[in-house]
């Protein structure tokens, strides 16, 4: 199986299944001495595990990272670092019902048709299980950012037809860890969680939009042609579970607007360059101009529903089947520090291509 690495310099390579013994990863490219600070990496990983709430899944997990190697009295050394996170409530019984039996939306007919076999206990490598490692790393990268003057803040702002309307600018981003949904607008997180709570309690399951905001980013970041910026930030969200869309900037709405409109008019302020309005997302010719950089990301609702579903099993035959155990009707509250997690090992890869890299 390949396409298990991230990253052209600052690297991650991530292992393990949902019901193994442990997931982890080998993280390469990462600047000698950086301060480990181990007790915001399990602040991360506290805010993606699960169990958290009553709207997430119930499985529990300590999801306490592991540290191999690339470290040496606090500071990583430049040598690859190596982690792992154990499983330990694992209940692979909950599956047995699937073994022969294909989950509509699920990975369980392409990973047969690809590979001729499949991990039926929750999906092996296509559970969303794996992200746990994506968060080790987004930490670390999150420790460069910071030193950089950098910040990554992400929230849910839609959660099926209900709708955060106000823009980035007019929110208090700090507001987004006071409640379970990571909304940061009070009364909207109470309808989202009440919506989630009736979705929950009827066996189904709903998506909605995580929205991303970066501050800090210098100007220069990115490559002019395959390697934009916005598209390895594409890229990045897409490669999480149930994502199905990315937009940046203006994203779909700015088909709307004339040229005229959507233009981003340079000016000067302070001596420095910059525009009157941010239509671009803080990205142009897939290069960044130093405003912030913000972006949508769409997840479809969790696959795994409480309803018997009409489907196939692995020789085409008529079949019934409905989930057991323990599973999320809503990913986006656990998704926002996966979504910041990998935004950062975008940044983090670019500033280091920019030889721009500032410890200390």
């Amino acid at each position: 199986m390949a396409g298990n690495t991230f990253g052209k310099l600052f690297t991650l390579t991530t292992f393990g299944e949902s019901h193994g013994e442990a997931l982890g990863g080998i993280i390469d490219g990462c600047p000698a001495g950086l301060i480990i600070d181990l007790e915001f990496i399990q602040s991360e990983l506290d805010r993606r595990r699960p169990g958290q709430s009553h709207i997430v899944t119930q499985r529990r997990e300590s999801d306490k990272a592991e540290f191999l190697s690339g470290i040496f009295e606090g500071k990583t050394t430049g040598t690859p670092i190596g982690f792992i996170v154990r499983n330990e409530n694992q209940k692979s019984k909950d599956y047995e019902h699937n073994v022969d039996v294909y989950r509509p939306s699920h990975a369980d007919y392409t990973y047969d048709a690809k590979y001729g076999m499949r991990d039926y206990r929750g999906g092996g490598r296509s559970s969303a299980r794996e992200t746990v490692s994506r968060v080790v790393a987004g930490a670390l990268a999150k420790l460069i950012l910071k030193q950089n003057r950098i910040s990554i803040r992400a929230y849910t702002s839609q959660v099926g037809d209900i709708k955060l309307l106000k823009k980035y600018t007019e929110l208090d981003l700090d507001k987004i860890e006071t409640n379970i949904v990571r909304c940061p607008d009070e009364l909207i997180a109470e309808t989202m969680i009440n919506k989630i709570e009736q979705v929950r309690k009827a066996g189904d399951t709903i998506g909605g939009v995580i929205s991303c905001v970066i501050k800090g980013t210098p100007a220069g970041l990115g490559e002019p042609v395959f390697d934009k910026l916005h598209a390895d930030l594409g890229k990045a969200m897409l490669s999480i579970n149930a994502v199905k869309g990315f937009e940046y900037g203006s994203g779909f709405e700015g088909v709307k607007m004339s040229g005229s409109q959507h233009n981003d008019v340079f000016t000067t302020q302070n001596g420095v360059i910059t525009t009157k309005t941010n239509h671009s997302g803080g990205i142009q010719g897939g290069i960044s101009n130093g405003a912030d950089i913000y972006f949508n990301v769409a997840f479809k609702p969790v696959a795994t529903i409480m309803q018997p579903q009409e489907t196939v099993n692995s020789k085409g035959e008529a079949a019934q089947i409905m989930g057991k155990g323990r599973h999320d009707p809503c990913v986006l509250p656990r998704a926002v520090p996966i979504v910041e997690a990998m935004a950062a090992l975008v940044l983090v890869d670019h500033l280091l291509r920019n030889k721009s890299v500032v410890l200390g």
